[in-house]
């Protein structure tokens, strides 16, 4: 279902379609894959999508790929760090759907001071706010903001007419991590059913290769998600290091950590539908049983 097979060029530009090129980030990890990619939509006048992290290397490698083009905007599909910070660095106007915990729910609000937070770009602040299906023109370009909480509450994902830029919604190597309260599974699973609804024929993601077949990984991550929620079900009783260590066996270990956000995800979803309790507070730390 995954496909590994991505080594892009670091700092060049690459043309993935017609008006669209992306450059890769040098900021290779567990968690990014090969790198962020930040997009380069347009002609003689462009908008970057994702920016990426604060890093000279980076900004220069985008400011030589635009190098005789006018950038007109700069779109953020989410406030992590290793996707916002370069945006303010940009002489244009910069659109997202909202700053750092900008759509989180109410349950997750109710988490926001104890658990989590990990990556957030706190200093991101969008020059205009954009709500789902609003629609922005450029020179020869046009670009959908489709909202898609989850992997984070202000998440946007960009339909234009080669596809969709999914940002970290949906990816091609990997499934996404879902961290409360920044990362929400309820929102992400109502996500990931509206873009099935949708038509978009390629997704070009926020890390790793082009998805040619994006209802094919919506369909996987879905199902992926429930067969996940039936072994957290199974595990109860028992605290998160517990649980995930019963459920990823064969996990390499530096990901572990992040396997326990993801499990603490779908345990917040079951406290929140009434199929597991939580003793005292939600939080990471609390032990869970199922509720009845």
């Amino acid at each position: 279902m995954f496909n590994k097979e991505h080594n892009p060029e670091i700092g060049v530009a690459e043309d993935l379609a017609e008006g669209l090129s992306v450059v890769t980030a040098p900021n290779a990890s567990p968690m990014t894959f090969t790198g962020t990619q930040s997009y380069i939509l347009g002609d003689s006048e462009v908008a970057i999508i994702d920016p990426g992290p604060n890093d000279p290397a980076h900004f220069a490698a985008l400011k030589k790929a635009v190098a005789g083009r006018r950038i007109s905007h700069v779109f953020v599909t989410h406030s992590h760090v290793d996707h916002s910070p370069l945006a303010k660095d940009f002489e244009a106007p910069v659109l997202a759907f909202g700053p750092s915990g900008a759509g989180m729910s109410d349950v997750m609000l109710a988490l926001k001071d104890h658990e989590g937070g990990e990556g957030i770009d706190t200093d991101f602040a969008p020059d205009q706010m954009l709500a789902d299906g609003d629609i922005v023109k450029g020179d020869g370009w046009s670009l959908e903001a489709v909202h898609t909480p989850g992997h984070m509450s202000n998440h946007l994902c960009f339909a234009f007419e080669g596809g969709l830029l999914s940002g970290d919604h949906v990816m091609a190597w990997s499934t996404t991590l879902v961290s409360p309260p920044d990362g929400d599974l309820t929102q992400f699973m109502a996500s990931l059913r509206k873009l099935q609804a949708r038509d978009d024929a390629r997704y070009f993601p926020g890390h790793g290769p082009v998805l040619e077949d994006p209802q094919a990984m919506l369909a996987y991550q879905i199902s992926h998600r429930l067969d996940r929620e039936a072994q957290i079900l199974s595990a109860l009783p028992g605290k998160i290091p517990a649980l995930t260590a019963a459920i990823y066996k064969n996990l390499d270990s530096r990901l572990l950590p992040m396997a326990a956000r993801n499990v603490f995800s779908h345990l917040v979803d079951l406290c929140h539908r009434g199929k597991v309790h939580c003793h005292g507070p939600l939080r990471f730390d609390g032990h869970f049983e199922l509720a009845g």
